[in-house]
């Protein structure tokens, strides 16, 4: 694989922030101590991808996920949740339970997977919401928690996931809509489609700037809850997404590129400078364009898909052109290589999910080298599995990636994208 050198610094993946700055709720220090006893640890996953993968791959990915599944069955809170110890955290609990519920161990009758959820609802707000009050990311909690409920396909979650697609169909800014300096959105503001972390961090820095990690999660959410691609709330979030591509051509100008960039990659952000709408780059000054890299535009790729735009639409092509030029999984494609290895585990699983999404079992790189994609993550992840299942990342543990819950939620999840 190449080696892309590149010096300026990227904006992180946003999910692993939204992570961080969940709690547990008062309810759960009511708890008791001890761990549940009924763990027992998975056997066999069975697999519909055996013409994509052959048996020594397929026997890897079920040992892969069959061990870190065991390793999360051992991190359970006393109160059935996931996070950090003795403080379970809303998006990890629910990342956790959909893991489970992707094995065939485990049901909406396990008691694993009801503690789970028991666990999760007392993170549910009276507007259909999960979130903690007063800490903001409630649409990545919320869209988190959507994709668990979709996944379990409860009918005693029936009303509790319509309403949590509801709250999210809330968050997207739409016309109408107020900036955080009262200016109301028209159908030409760049914001438009997208949607944002909400309300304030803790140095009090206004978090309503929508960016394509929200916006990818928001999608997620609503094509596994089952929102059909032609949804004008879907095809709003397009919209949105097509801005952050770097592709100027037939976009009208509503793309925040400039000269020299035009990868056809995604990039994080549209920001405000001096009174102009920008694409987000920290880019030092005299440098030219704005950086795609390798977590969004998988996510881009896939939220087009998603919104059920053709194979061969330029902007599909442009994506998978980007896709096949910075093939690598040994790092986060053309971030800068200080940063390299961050966010690495969010860009395993957004990379699972495009390329499932995508439906091609190998794809050819720019030199036209052959990659499957399927054995090629299972091989990556089995490298760097523990001993005890889990996985962590120790090269940078920026964005809570060194917390081994998260970051064997991540792995499992992508896994288990390799056998669908």
């Amino acid at each position: 694989m190449k080696n892309v050198l590149i010096k300026s610094v990227v904006v992180a993946s946003a999910l692993l922030v939204a992570l961080a700055g969940c709690s547990r709720s008062e309810d759960e220090d009511k708890q008791p101590t001890t761990k549940p006893a009924e763990i027992t640890l998975p056997t066999t996953l069975p697999s519909s991808a055996n013409d994509a993968i052959d048996a020594d791959y397929l026997a890897k990915a079920q040992k892969g996920i069959n061990a870190g599944i065991g390793f999360l069955l051992e991190q359970r809170n006393s109160d059935g949740g996931w996070g950090s110890p003795g403080r379970s955290h809303p998006a990890m609990t629910a990342m956790a339970i959909k893991a489970m519920l992707q094995h065939p161990e485990y049901d909406n009758e396990s008691p694993i997977v009801s503690d789970g959820f028991k666990c999760l609802m007392r993170f549910r707000q009276s507007d259909g919401g999960f979130y903690v009050p007063g800490q903001g990311n409630k649409n990545y909690i919320t869209s988190v928690a959507v994709m668990a409920l979709a996944t379990a396909k409860n009918p005693a979650h029936k009303t509790i996931l319509s309403n949590a697609v509801k709250f999210l169909r809330g968050q997207q800014i739409v016309p109408g809509s107020k900036t955080p300096t009262g200016q109301e959105v028209d159908e030409t503001h760049p914001y438009v489609g997208g949607v944002s972390y909400g309300g304030k961090d803790e140095s009090g820095k206004d978090k309503n700037r929508p960016d394509l990690s929200n916006v990818g999660m928001w999608m997620d959410a609503l094509h596994e809850a089952g929102v059909p691609a032609d949804d004008p709330a879907m095809q709003r979030a397009l919209a949105f997404v097509t801005r952050l591509q770097n592709r100027t051509e037939g976009t009208e100008g509503q793309v925040f590129v400039v000269s020299g960039t035009d990868d056809g990659g995604f990039i994080y952000a549209v920001n405000r400078k001096d009174g102009q709408f920008v694409g987000e780059s920290k880019a030092k000054a005299g440098r030219r364009g704005l950086r795609s890299y390798g977590s969004m535009t998988y996510i881009g790729f896939k939220s087009m898909l998603y919104a059920d735009v053709a194979r061969n639409d330029p902007r599909v092509q442009a994506a998978y052109e980007w896709i096949r030029k910075y093939w690598r999984l040994d790092s986060n494609p053309n971030m800068p290589e200080a940063q390299s290895k961050q966010g690495l585990f969010y860009y395993y699983h957004v990379f699972a999910k495009a390329l499932h999404a995508w439906g091609q079992d190998e794809i050819p790189d720019s030199g036209g080298v052959k990659h499957n994609w399927r054995e090629e993550l299972i091989d990556v992840l089995a490298v760097q599995q523990n001993e005890d299942g889990s996985w962590v990342n120790k090269d940078s543990p920026r964005w809570m990636e060194g917390n081994p819950v998260l970051a064997t939620c991540f792995a499992v999840l992508a896994l288990e994208e390799t056998l669908k």
